[in-house]
């Protein structure tokens, strides 16, 4: 069955778990939804994971519809949320009304997520009173690192902890269906999903959020370059696939693949002819 903001809902109302996880290309989409993932993000971490960026900044609007066309195909079950990229939103409104359109038409996107909390409120609003779910995401927010002055914990200290519960509460009333809370201690995500109505989906903010997302690759072991604390590794697939890789190169080198049960057959006949 289609997972719906209605099934966040639900989920919220039942004290079910949501499970999320992103992805970027049709074939892995197809597994997770095969897997029974309730959501698949289109993070704008593609740019780490895929292109090999430093950061989340430079992934464009077309990054992103291309991304997220081929994960709406693989995904028939799973709630599919694409990430708006740096400066799709934050120039006005208008501009956050169009590119979230965008990524819902030309991306067929079930649901947009942006960065930001109070000081979004109002594209959040025009967003959803165009029709178009939003899911808001607080805490570390990776598009303003920069202006954070790297991956740290945030809310830690009182009025940091305020803000984070007021903005919160600011996306819920803009309309928001859900909110990602990432790298904030787990107490200040307990609470602040005790007094939501709206579904929070944790990434290192502890098991208290009604859900949880993590980057696929790094909860694989497929990319090495920064593993965050909050990170658990299911799977070791990097090493597995740098093996085959390497075996592949040998074989080749080697002559030894293909062999040839990888290899189509003519008659001899034939052959003898073209001579």
């Amino acid at each position: 069955m289609k997972n719906t903001v209605l099934t966040f809902a639900k989920a919220k109302e039942d004290g079910t778990k949501i499970s999320m996880l992103t992805a970027y290309d049709y074939s892995t989409a197809k597994l997770m939804d095969e897997a029974g993932i309730n959501s698949i993000l289109v993070g704008d971490s593609l740019g780490n994971v895929v292109l090999g960026y430093e950061d989340t900044i430079s992934v464009t609007m077309e990054d992103m519809i291309h991304h997220t066309r081929a994960v709406s195909r693989g995904a028939k079950n799973a709630l599919v949320i694409a990430d708006m990229p740096f400066m799709s939103y934050q120039t006005s409104v208008y501009d956050a009304v169009v590119n979230a359109g965008r990524l819902m038409k030309e991306g067929r996107a079930n649901a947009v997520k942006l960065e930001g909390g109070t000081e979004v409120a109002p594209q959040i609003k025009a967003i959803v009173d165009a029709g178009i779910p939003v899911c808001a995401h607080i805490g570390l927010t990776p598009q303003s690192i920069n202006r954070l002055g790297g991956n740290k914990v945030q809310g830690k200290s009182e009025a940091a902890a305020k803000k984070l519960l007021a903005d919160a509460l600011a996306i819920q009333e803009a309309g928001a269906f859900s909110v990602v809370i990432e790298a904030v201690p787990k107490k200040l995500a307990e609470l602040i999903t005790n007094k939501l109505d709206i579904p929070t989906i944790g990434i290192g903010a502890g098991n208290g959020c009604d859900g949880q997302v993590l980057v696929y690759q790094d909860m694989l072991g497929m990319f090495s370059d920064f593993t965050p604390k909050f990170v658990k590794k299911y799977a070791s697939l990097g090493e597995i696939m740098t093996a085959a890789f390497r075996q592949y190169d040998e074989e080749v080198k080697n002559t030894f693949f293909p062999s040839e049960e990888h290899t189509y057959k003519i008659d001899d006949e034939i052959i003898e002819k073209l001579y």
